[in-house]
């Protein structure tokens, strides 16, 4: 019988580590994050990442593994760490969450992708890191339109290894993605999706969440990674918040507007995500105060056995 995983899914802003902090002192399960921000060591308020007290005696995985100067972090290295965190949670005997916002990860782990491996190309790489973020995203949609569609524009990142697919393989990433195969899944999944049917809800926890970031420090942290020589090793990853303040401290937007943009790109941002979850299988909970009680008594009738 296939072990039993619970996903905890939704647009940014939505409670999603709330929920799955809660529901792991329930059920006894350690979290494994689905957010390709959150990796990273040196972003931290702007990846809403969750602090000590926010985490609850709950350990996470996946969290802080990486540096801005590390290699790029695929969905084939996700897909290949979050199934060794989980192995080793469940052999000690303990439960499993799946919590994140990054429906990539999230659909190719639950379905058990199996990926080609793509020999780097650094001195390709280096190149593209020099030229702007719009001049790449240009360059994808002119070689594969279907990816430059799904990737925003200001995630150099994820833009840069499919021109670099593209230049070593000859095929672009939408066309590998498509020969990738989905091996039989190795867990048994339940997946919950926080959803608002008041979209303007939404919109404003993630205004106000912007606001309180600004409070606590996020334009020195942007400032601190600046200055140690990391701008372009942000402007690859791509994260929101980070590049706009970026924009900032370079001239290019006043303060005032780039918190602007901040809101506006989360809010352009979670409405993708919501378009994401809504393709997959998936229990959609109102988000909110009784969204764990709703969770709890869905695995109670019988779905899983606490």
């Amino acid at each position: 019988m296939k072990e039993k995983i619970v996903v905890i899914c939704g647009p940014t802003a939505s409670g999603k580590t709330h929920v799955a902090v809660a529901l792991a002192k329930i059920i006894g399960a350690e979290i494994v994050s689905a957010d390709s921000i959150m990796v990273y060591k040196e972003l931290n308020i702007g990846s809403a990442k969750p602090t000590p007290e926010e985490m609850g005696g709950i350990k996470h995985h996946l969290i802080d593994i990486l540096s801005v100067n590390s290699a790029p972090f695929c969905v084939a290295d996700y897909v290949t760490s979050a199934d060794t965190c989980v192995r080793d949670i469940l052999s000690r005997n303990k439960r499993v969450i799946i919590c994140g916002g990054t429906g990539l990860y999230i659909d190719h782990f639950m379905n058990n992708t199996q990926f080609s491996e793509h020999e780097p190309d650094i001195g390709y790489r280096k190149e593209l890191e020099a030229l702007p973020a719009a001049e790449l995203h240009k360059m994808l949609a002119e070689t594969d339109a279907e990816c430059a569609e799904a990737i925003h524009p200001n995630n150099k990142k994820r833009v840069i290894r499919a021109l670099e697919i593209y230049k070593t393989t000859g095929k672009t990433k939408s066309e590998l993605d498509r020969l990738a195969y989905s091996a039989e899944p190795k867990y048994d999944f339940i997946k919950f999706a926080l959803n608002f049917s008041d979209r303007g809800a939404l919109y404003a926890k993630i205004d106000a969440r912007a606001d309180a970031m600004m409070r606590g420090g996020l334009l020195d942290e942007v400032r601190g990674l600046h200055e140690r020589g990391e701008e372009r090793n942000i402007r690859r990853i791509g994260a929101i918040g980070y590049v706009e303040l970026l924009d900032c401290l370079s001239g290019r937007l006043s303060l005032d507007e780039a918190v602007r943009d901040i809101k506006q790109h989360t809010r352009n941002y979670a409405k993708r995500q919501l378009t994401w979850f809504k393709r997959e299988d998936a229990v959609w909970v109102e988000a909110g105060e009784g969204a764990l009680n709703k969770i709890i008594k869905i695995i109670k009738n019988g779905i899983m056995q606490l």
